[in-house]
């Protein structure tokens, strides 16, 4: 059985949880803080574009579960 994959992002203390399996592509994360989060991009979230309270209230609305923070 494949490990799953995990990826942190940090901004100081806060850090956001992306697990790739669990993503519905639903772009919700995309819309709501584009300056963040860049499919395009290497890495594609970019956590200090944004305060801790609107990673918190974007991550909060992921449909998928497939983003979280610690």
């Amino acid at each position: 059985m494949s490990e799953e994959i995990v990826k942190e992002y940090q901004k100081g203390d806060f850090t956001i949880v992306w697990k790739p399996k669990l993503c519905k592509h639903a772009g919700v994360c995309v819309r709501m803080l584009p300056d963040v989060y860049d499919p395009k991009a290497k890495p594609w979230i970019t956590p200090e574009h944004a305060s801790v309270e609107e990673l918190k209230n974007q991550i909060d609305a992921c449909p998928s579960g497939a983003l979280s923070y610690k």
